[in-house]
This record gives structure tokens, C-alpha cells and sequence, in this order.
């Protein structure tokens, strides 16, 4: 991973356009390709990122201070260098990921054994479906073929709904995916977490551990 802090401005052409003016920033480029411009604040979430695949290129004779970052739909994030405050690079392996408890590992285990269970057509893309954020729990395509983006949790609460929100909203910007729809799939779901979900165009899908273990009737409810 490569750290730079640097004064710099950062412009965004793509289906959309945005503009960060100048202001000393910090800059991720991971190893993975993808490159996220942050503040010092929002906690975790970037300004302005491009997600892999994506190429970075440092400078070019006419405009040495200038980053450009293209990912594979001709998007770019164009940095300009005003000041390099620190720049270093450090290896850090391979990661094990989140430890997921039992259950709800197991469940997620489960749910992509059994993903007809969140409706008729229903097919497995993959679990932990890599992102530039994080890992999403089970991605898989509904019965007219479009992409469902699902997170699991034994306790759904609105932390867990503002995760997938994250997760949509990066996905959304891969042609290949677009357009993804999220499914909040949960034990028990908090009633301020549905609320929440049903305002972001999110389905709440409550799990029977049990059922899916093949133990009692297999039901699950989708409200």
C-alpha cells in the first residue's frame, strides 16, 4: 500500500463530474489497483475513488504534477499535485479477512448453498465478493437475470443497512453489474434498520437458522 499526503485538487470525469478543490488530502493506491483520495474526517468513507481495474499514471511531460487514474470504462480521477507532504510504501500480505462469528458465517454458508431461497430463479455469483471497501457477503442475480447485492447479519441494525448502502453504491458503478439491487438479509431485523432499508430501495429478508440447517419447515419471510 502507498501513502501520500499532498496538497492537491482532484476532478472526476466520468458519467458523472465532481470537483474537490485544493486541500491537503491523504491518497491510498492498494495494491489491488484502486486508488481513494481521503479527508480527515467522514471516518472511512473517501472523497472520490476509482475502483479495479484501473490504471494510475504519475505525471506526463507536459504536466509532471498531474495523476490520472482510468479505469476500464474510460473513467477518470485526474490529481493534481500541489504539494507532497509524505510519500510511502509499505507491504502488507495477504489478509485474512473479517472473522466472521459461527453463525453468521454459517448462515451465509447456508443462504449461498440454498439462494432459491430468497426467491424462484434465484443463482449464486459468488460469496465474499471482493470489493475495493470490503467483501460482500453473497452476490447472485435474481430470475430476470439482474444483480443482488446481499448482506447478512444475525442482528440486522442500521450500521448493517449503511454497509450495504456503501456496497451498492460502488457496485452501481460497474457496467458489468449495473444496475445491482441489495437484499438486507437477517436473523432478527431492528425496526429502525427496516425503515431504513425500505427508504434506500433495500428488501429485508428475515432467516430461520434452523430452517435453512434443513432442522424445521423451510420459511422465510420477505417483507
Amino acid at each position: 500500500m502507498r501513502l501520500v499526503i499532498a496538497r492537491c485538487s482532484v476532478d472526476y470525469a466520468g458519467r458523472l463530474t465532481a470537483h474537490l478543490p485544493s486541500a491537503p488530502r491523504l491518497i491510498l493506491v492498494k495494491a489491488d489497483g484502486s486508488v481513494s483520495i481521503h479527508a480527515d474526517d467522514r471516518a472511512y468513507k473517501p472523497l472520490n475513488w476509482m475502483s479495479p481495474p484501473c490504471t494510475l499514471k504519475e505525471g506526463t511531460h507536459d504536466a509532471p504534477d498531474v495523476w490520472t487514474v482510468v479505469n476500464k470504462a474510460g473513467e477518470k480521477l485526474i490529481i493534481t499535485m500541489e504539494e507532497v507532504l509524505h510519500d510511502s510504501s509499505h507491504e502488507l500480505g495477504v489478509d485474512p479477512g473479517l472473522i466472521k462469528d459461527g453463525v453468521e458465517a454459517h448462515l451465509q454458508e447456508l443462504l449461498a448453498d440454498r439462494i432459491e431461497t430468497l426467491g424462484e430463479g434465484y443463482t449464486l455469483i459468488r460469496r465474499e465478493y471482493f470489493t475495493a471497501i470490503g467483501p460482500v457477503d453473497i452476490l447472485c442475480r435474481d430470475a430476470d437475470g439482474g444483480t443482488v447485492a446481499v448482506e447478512l447479519k444475525r442482528r440486522g441494525d442500521i450500521d448493517g443497512v449503511e454497509q450495504l448502502t456503501r456496497y451498492l453504491e460502488l457496485l452501481n458503478r460497474d457496467p458489468h453489474l449495473a444496475p445491482v439491487k441489495g437484499v438486507f438479509a437477517a436473523q432478527e431485523i431492528k425496526p429502525q434498520a427496516r425503515v431504513l432499508a425500505t427508504d434506500r430501495g433495500i428488501d429485508c429478508v428475515v432467516l430461520d437458522y434452523d430452517a435453512l440447517r434443513g432442522i424445521e419447515d423451510d420459511k422465510l419471510r420477505l417483507f
